[in-house]
């Protein structure tokens, strides 16, 4: 199959034709259909997070089971599947409370001593990245790393759920609970920014604040549900959002990953607000809260996947856009070819893209 192939940080993927094993007892193989192309890869591919090389990046994907293992119960060929990064064990302490994007149990994963998932046609292996390694034709995933939809749920817009809109409309829906009149400040207005933002439009949200230094992602944030929308360089920010909220939100939102924009989501609460921080921020950075202000009962908190619950919560996703509520298509900049790869990534790195999709034959 062919696939975008990461050998150095910093360096550009190399499209390869590579080879991909069968599924194992509890594995899925799956034709890849759609692909965004995440921040979260970009820390990756650029250097910012480790990772062993070589290896094929992409982790928010959707596409058709090609062949299944021989344990597999819930899934069969011919499903149309959104597939997740945070694979889960289905029976540790965390899954059975409900928080399965914690799971760390490694019986989801093959063996170290196992044949590789990928190798290179000259057979080196290929390191499995993210648990799906998307940015190829196929993968071959654990059945609890993707959950089965309806098949009228267009696929490049099902590709969307499985990282940014998961994401974002966790933080709304499953991190903070947003009921009707509550206000929430979104800093960051990508792909899992938007996501937040109109996740609080459906939660019902009274103000909704925008905040990001681009003006055309402010007026995308507007499109998707924002009331408001301030420039995040503004040298008077924290105060702007005070005044428009009578003393600051209920919520906020840090969709970036800097110490600096997560300290301004913390700044702009209200007394008893809670911040949650969706952003990677660089292993060696730190945020600094002022002591005093812990006081105010306002609660600082971090999310993986927007504590999201996979198989419950991705259908509904989906049953959401097709009775129109979920709005998808506003995230899509650009559907482009696997051999455009590095192309997004230079997107991303300017931070003026929201999505480019990858769209596959």
């Amino acid at each position: 199959m062919k696939a975008a192939v990461l050998f150095e940080a910093g360096k550009p993927l190399e499209i390869h034709d590579i080879r991909i094993d069968k599924p194992g007892p509890r594995e899925v193989l799956v034709r890849t259909a759609a692909c965004g192309v995440c921040r979260s890869d970009l820390h990756f591919v650029d250097g910012a997070y480790p990772h062993a090389m070589p290896t094929v990046p992409g982790h928010e994907a959707a596409g058709v089971v090609e062949a299944v293992g021989s344990e597999v119960t819930r899934l069969k060929p011919g499903d149309h599947v959104i597939t997740f990064f945070t694979v889960f064990c289905g029976s540790c302490e965390f899954c059975v409370s409900g928080r399965p994007s914690l799971c760390l149990d490694n019986s989801t994963r093959r063996p170290a001593d196992a044949e590789p998932k990928l190798r290179m046609a000259d057979g080196t292996p290929v390191n499995h990245f993210l648990n799906l390694s998307a940015f190829a034709e196929q993968m071959l995933i654990h059945e609890n790393a993707c959950v089965a939809i309806a098949n009228d749920m267009p696929l490049d817009r099902a590709a969307l759920l499985g990282c940014a809109v998961l994401t974002g409309a966790g933080s709304i829906f499953r991190d903070s609970k947003v009921t009707p009149g509550e206000t929430v400040a979104v800093i960051g207005c990508g792909g899992i920014g938007l996501s937040a933002i109109n996740a609080a439009k459906i939660a019902g949200a009274g103000k909704i604040i925008a905040i990001d230094p681009v003006a055309e992602k402010r007026a995308l944030a507007r499109k998707m549900g924002a009331t408001h929308d301030l420039d995040a360089m503004a040298p008077d920010l924290v105060k702007q959002v005070l005044k428009l909220t009578d003393g600051g939100v209920h919520y906020a939102i840090e969709a970036v990953g800097r110490p600096q924009t997560a300290e301004t989501a913390w700044h702009v609460l209200r007394r008893g607000g809670t911040a949650t921080i969706l952003g990677m921020i660089k292993p060696g950075e730190s945020v600094s809260i002022p002591g005093p202000t812990f006081l105010s009962g306002k609660k600082l908190q971090g999310s993986l996947a927007g504590s999201m619950q996979f198989p419950i919560d991705l259908p509904r996703l989906v049953q959401m856009y097709l009775d129109g509520v979920l709005d998808l298509d506003t995230m899509v900049a650009e559907r482009i070819r696997l051999e455009d790869i590095n192309h997004a990534f230079d997107n991303l790195r300017q931070g003026d893209a929201v999505r480019s999709v990858i769209e596959f034959a």
